[in-house]
């Protein structure tokens, strides 16, 4: 409940980062919603074993948006 969309962007100078962007519809919606859920720990078994370290987790608010 509250997820919109996610994007997967890799480093074209360091081809192991990668930047994955979820937008919700508030940060309650990521917090409180999807990472107390049952989805969450199916999410982290399922995306866990990729991770080199644990990732760097920000929340953040559009300024512009210019998508082509």
């Amino acid at each position: 409940k509250g997820y919109r969309s996610h994007e997967l962007v890799r480093s074209i100078e360091n081809s192991g980062k990668y930047v994955l962007l979820v937008r919700w519809d508030s940060v309650e919606s990521h917090t409180e919603g999807f990472r107390k859920s049952a989805e969450f720990k199916k999410w982290r078994d399922l995306i866990g074993p990729y991770f080199e370290t644990p990732p760097e987790v920000e929340h953040g608010q559009a300024v512009t948006d210019a998508r082509l």
